[in-house]
């Protein structure tokens, strides 16, 4: 029986190509350079499954150039804004990903720099790597307190309530601002404060975490006047696709 062709656009974990190649004849590139252009219209058109990751652009122009055989683009990634999804489906080309997979993850790196950026953790280590430390000083470095400032997380999906359980355990108090509003159990369970008006959560919470996707609705969210809006001295995390 012919297996199918499966093209892999970048290297991926090793037990996913070991698997790949058991049950397709797979393409993998070994080398992880991003393919040009004219090796992702090759592939296209010879590939059954494309295996592409969020570098790849797979727009309509690229898509009206794929072989009848192109089934699907299984995407190695949460989001799919690197492809144009409606000119898939036109041609009867199914998009998958794989959501939830980077949410505990995600929230993980978002706290990291929630504490990270107030303690100056990052400007510290590069002081030591460049030999630059003189020794301490009662003044020298003081980062800011976490605990008890306010945290107003923008985009309360799946990683902004993840983010919310983890700041919870640094005594953090929980704001956010969403389309909808979350249902009052799970708005108590996270101890979560919610805010209608963004701009007006902006001008009172000390810590802003950006966690919603990039759609053309929040390019550019954060914009001049916004940031003119927040308070003196506040921080800024951004983990989102785009802001």
């Amino acid at each position: 029986m012919t297996k199918n062709s499966v093209i892999v656009t970048r290297k991926l974990p090793a037990a996913v190509e070991t698997r790949l190649k058991e049950l397709f004849d797979a393409q993998l590139n070994t080398s992880d350079t991003p393919l040009s252009r004219t090796q992702l219209v090759e592939a296209v058109q010879r590939a059954d499954v494309l295996i592409p990751t969020l570098t790849d652009k797979i727009d309509a122009e690229l898509l009206a150039q794929a072989g009848p055989q192109l089934k699907m683009l299984a995407s190695f990634g949460a989001g799919v804004d690197h492809i144009d999804v409606a000119a898939a489906r036109a041609k009867n080309i199914v998009v998958t990903n794989t959501p939830n997979v980077l949410t505990e993850d995600t929230a993980d790196i978002t706290m990291a720099l929630i504490l990270a950026a107030p303690r100056r953790m990052a400007e510290g280590t590069r002081l030591m790597q460049t030999d630059a430390w003189q020794g301490w000083t009662p003044t020298f470095m003081m980062g800011k307190r976490v605990a008890g400032k306010k945290l107003g997380i923008v985009g309360m999906g799946r990683i902004g309530q993840a983010v919310a359980e983890r700041a919870k355990g640094f005594r953090l108090h929980v704001h956010y601002h969403k389309r909808e509003r979350l249902h009052e159990s799970l708005e108590n369970q996270l101890e979560a404060t919610y805010w209608h008006d963004l701009d007006e959560m902006l001008a009172h919470v000390d810590l802003v975490a950006l966690t919603c996707p990039y759609t053309p609705a929040t390019h550019h969210l954060m914009n001049a006047e916004r940031f003119a809006n927040m308070k003196e001295g506040a921080y800024l995390i951004n983990t989102a696709r785009g802001a």
